[in-house]
């Protein structure tokens, strides 16, 4: 397994580590819920060192780009950035990125950690008749996400940088932290306020533990996923995956269907012109139990209209609730379907994404 710049800070705090997309990671520090919720109400840390970064760089770089992701990405500032999948000829998704645009030629591309390797060589394969440079920078960064209500005024402790300045899916280079040399963005895959933290992979061990004086609780992938699923943000290999289209996955408005070219619009096309059978509906367990990735669904005559993507108890809500990928004709509001969990069906209804409310800084 790979480690990360933080992994003996892990051990010794006695985390619970896991093999994580070919990565050795913490689940867990004291409790999953005792992280999530302190991510909801204070501010927690997280080692996100294992994402990929891609850059590319060169003349043609904006025009690559475009041609490469379902969004437009010639329609965003210089310091912004873009969410996009990226997808094969077919329409499933190679990935779902985060774009940073430094300037026309100069992009930094944030991928998922056990998709980088693949997504590297997809992208050198897409290469061809442009003047672009891409090069995988993975294990030169650090990156810990610092999230919660709680997250902006531990930050800036340690900058002089006004993070006012820095808004939503925003970044500015060479923020000063503590002494080191940062690039600081404001995304979060936690539906609460907070920043990301790129710095060189030595770097990173002072800055975890300098959050962490100033009260930051540090969280582990246990917390991080049932943060992301209140929120009904999609993961990779879940609502995602090469056999699962963006308009599956709900993700239309990330899908630029009337764009100049890009990989994948032919299918995109015809499957938003025959409609989307199958689509990404998120439930609210009625009766006791949990739903869990890959269980069937059913509707009330008993026939499969499909299967849970994600589940889990929400903390922040004292529901249970599930992401599951269903027979279009159930995904509206108020319909009452049921879960195959370990041989009984249990009932749940469909509700509106997200399950938790969303408190980003706009």
């Amino acid at each position: 397994m790979k480690t990360t710049p933080l992994t003996s800070v892990h051990e010794s705090l006695r985390a619970r580590m896991v093999d994580f997309g070919g990565f050795y990671m913490p689940v867990q520090y004291t409790s999953i819920i005792e992280e999530h919720n302190a991510v909801r109400n204070q501010a927690g840390i997280f080692d996100v060192s294992h994402m990929g970064e891609i850059t590319v760089k060169g003349k043609d770089a904006i025009r690559y780009i475009y041609n490469l992701v379902t969004n437009d990405i010639s329609t965003i500032a210089d310091n912004q950035i873009m969410y996009s999948p990226m997808c094969y000829e077919h329409g499933g998704c190679v990935d779902d990125l985060l774009i940073y645009k430094n300037n026309d030629e100069d992009f930094l591309i944030i991928a998922n950690a056990s998709n980088t390797d693949k997504d590297y060589e997809w992208m050198l394969n897409q290469a061809k008749g442009y003047d672009v440079v891409i090069s995988n920078e993975s294990d030169k960064y650090g990156q810990i996400a610092l999230q919660g209500p709680q997250a902006q005024y531990i930050l800036q402790q340690l900058t002089k940088t006004d993070l006012d300045g820095i808004a939503f899916y925003r970044f500015k280079n060479d923020v000063i932290i503590d002494g080191v040399n940062t690039i600081v963005s404001r995304t979060g895959y936690t539906g609460e306020d907070g920043f990301e933290i790129y710095m060189k992979a030595s770097d990173t061990e002072k800055l975890f533990r300098k959050f962490m004086e100033l009260g930051a609780m540090p969280c582990g992938l246990g917390a991080r996923d049932t943060l992301r699923f209140e929120s009904a943000l999609p993961l990779y290999g879940h609502e995602l995956s090469d056999k699962i289209t963006p308009l599956n996955a709900g993700l239309k408005n990330f899908v630029k269907l009337d764009k100049n070219g890009f990989i994948g619009q032919k299918a995109l096309i015809e499957q938003n012109e025959k409609g989307v059978d199958i689509r990404s509906a998120g439930l609210e367990m009625v009766d006791k139990g949990i739903a869990r990735n890959g269980y069937e669904v059913f509707n009330d005559k008993d026939e499969k209209i499909g299967y849970v993507t994600s589940g889990s108890t929400c903390p922040s809500l004292n529901k249970n609730c599930a992401l599951a990928l269903i027979t279009t004709e159930y995904t509206k509001a108020g319909t009452f379907v049921y879960v195959d969990i370990r041989g009984k069906k249990v009932k749940a209804v469909t509700v509106k994404k997200p399950f938790y409310n969303k408190k980003y800084k706009r």
